[in-house]
């Protein structure tokens, strides 16, 4: 785009039809007449050059008066860009692996394995997000560090398994702890931890509300998610030389807890009990937590001054050069 910081200076081009007037009424005052008894001998003379560049004095003229108005009025030229602002956001996952998130009771495939997939599909509506990954039954470990690279979290995503017996157990207030510890020095404009768990905190030596409290002060907003059906429901396990069978096992999600760690962080809890309801949760978090994106419109403008006048003094020179050599006039 081309803007001029003194427009009003434009006025002056209106010298330039003014200066053609006057050339042609003064080509036609200087004007004679001869006769002829016979124009044959006339019609075979071929113009020279000279004559059929006659008004070139004229249009070298008007050209550098426009060249200089037209300098004068600074013109520039402008290239429009956009900046784009966003900070993201820095989101913990914090995933249940204990033994039970292998009941299949969210659809047809395990506790763990829905929730996998669906945490995959979360990842992938993400933008400018850091992402990290805490995994816990007995204890809570960081299986993938806050990332930009989501590629590299649905690796480590993809590689949770459920724990070993020996493992077992269901720390939520450890899992907070460590995901708190990943975000306690996060610079985002949001910090999240969004922690899935089918159980009751059962080992651990960290209570999940002091963990929360510890949330709160460091301003790290926690969603908590109940997975899969309370009372019994069926597992699977090795049935040694017969094969896999499927056992009943009592499962207690301790919702009032969860409820509590969510409420006191200002975050919220869901209860999820088939895989859609976990899909659209998953959802609801995502539009609950949308990165901030803000675009900053601006024109770079470059000075055409210079090269404006310079070619008018160069075309004024080449007018005046010409007019005092080839076009000369004698009187």
């Amino acid at each position: 785009m081309i803007r001029f910081v003194n427009p009003e200076v434009l006025l002056a081009l209106l010298v330039i039809p003014l200066l053609v007037y006057g050339y042609v009424k003064r080509q036609r005052m200087r004007g004679g007449s001869i006769r002829f008894s016979d124009l044959s001998a006339a019609r075979l003379i071929v113009p020279s050059l000279m004559l059929r560049l006659r008004h070139a004095l004229l249009v070298l003229r008007c050209l550098a008066i426009f060249c200089l108005v037209v300098g004068l009025a600074r013109p520039q030229s402008g290239r429009e860009g956009r900046e784009v602002l966003s900070q993201g956001i820095d989101i913990i996952m914090a995933i249940d692996c204990s033994t039970s998130m292998e009941i299949e009771d969210l659809g047809h495939a395990s506790r763990l394995e829905v929730s996998k997939l669906v945490v995959a599909d979360f990842a992938d509506g993400r933008v400018n997000d850091r992402l990290g990954l805490v995994v816990f039954a007995g204890e809570a470990y960081t299986q993938c560090p806050l990332t930009l690279d989501y590629g590299v979290f649905l690796s480590f995503l993809k590689d949770v398994r459920p724990a070993e017996e020996d493992w077992d157990g269901t720390a939520i207030g450890t899992a907070i702890a460590t995901a708190v510890n990943r975000l306690r020095d996060s610079s985002a404009q949001s910090k999240v931890v969004i922690l899935l768990t089918d159980g009751l905190n059962n080992r651990g030596e960290i209570d999940p509300l002091t963990a929360a409290k510890a949330a709160e002060a460091v301003g790290i907003r926690i969603y908590t998610i109940g997975a899969g059906s309370d009372g019994e429901a069926l597992r699977r396990v090795d049935g040694g030389l017969f094969g896999p069978r499927q056992v009943r096992v009592k499962v207690e999600i301790d919702e009032e807890t969860l409820v509590a760690v969510a409420e006191s962080t200002g975050g919220r809890y869901f209860r999820a009990t088939s895989a859609e309801k976990l899909e659209a949760i998953y959802a609801e978090i995502g539009e609950m937590e949308k990165t901030e994106i803000k675009t900053r419109e601006y024109v770079n403008y470059r000075e055409l001054f210079s090269m404006f006048v310079w070619s008018g003094v160069f075309l004024l020179g080449l007018e005046t050069v010409l007019a005092n050599t080839r076009f000369r006039r004698i009187p």
